[in-house]
């Protein structure tokens, strides 16, 4: 007898991003997850995390030009949270994407204009740019910010990534990265993404870090 039983599909590996579209290394991890969304079941749910608020308390600490950016970082998160606010987490993920695309591969100035455009690539309304321009977010951007960091410690900046932690238990395995460039592809962004969550998944493991020699490369 012929077995025709149709093969069961993998369950999903759930993925918590947490990302701003400020950072040039988030934007390649985030090129390297699709990267592996697209070979690997997994979904990946965003959040939204803020370096503004993250480097609030040590501003003076930072060189002149990360001080600049940190100004101007606190206007797409906050428009961001207003998004999600509206339309619910699935704006999140093509927002960020036309935020970061302009930023990063574009360069584009980080000003409002930049902002409305990304709303529109995004299919979201222009006016939600003025959520950058005031803090009436604020609360619900360091309770998302609060809820990634939590998982790693404030030691950490962009982003955060957490999966379910081993044998499924309800405790998340998470951390900060990886920074990397470029983004790997295919067979490469897999093996990455399997040291990755091994490493990530033992106990007492803090870091693997050596010094950065190249900058992002947006290819």
């Amino acid at each position: 007898m012929t077995d025709t039983a149709t093969p069961t599909r993998a369950t999903p590996t759930r993925v918590d991003l947490w990302a701003d579209p400020v950072c040039p290394w988030t934007w390649l991890t985030s090129r390297w997850l699709l990267e592996v969304r697209r070979q690997r079941p997994i979904e990946i749910t965003w959040h939204v995390m803020s370096l503004a608020v993250l480097n609030e308390q040590r501003l003076d600490e930072l060189a002149p030009h990360i001080r600049e950016l940190m100004g101007q970082a606190w206007a797409p998160v906050r428009v961001m949270i207003a998004a999600e606010k509206m339309f619910g987490q699935q704006a999140l993920e093509p927002l960020y994407e036309a935020l970061a695309t302009r930023y990063h591969p574009g360069q584009a100035p980080k000003g409002r204009a930049t902002i409305q455009a990304a709303l529109r690539d995004a299919s979201l309304p222009e006016n939600l740019a003025d959520a950058g321009d005031t803090d009436a977010h604020d609360e619900d951007l360091r309770t998302s910010h609060a809820a990634g960091i939590d998982l790693v410690g404030s030691e950490v900046g962009s982003p955060v990534i957490a999966v379910p932690g081993p044998g499924g238990t309800t405790a998340k395995t998470a951390f900060f990265g990886p920074v990397v460039t470029p983004a790997p592809k295919g067979a490469d962004a897999v093996q990455l993404w399997d040291g990755a969550l091994a490493v990530a998944a033992t106990p007492g493991f803090y870091e693997i870090k050596r010094g950065r020699n190249v900058g992002p490369i947006f290819d």
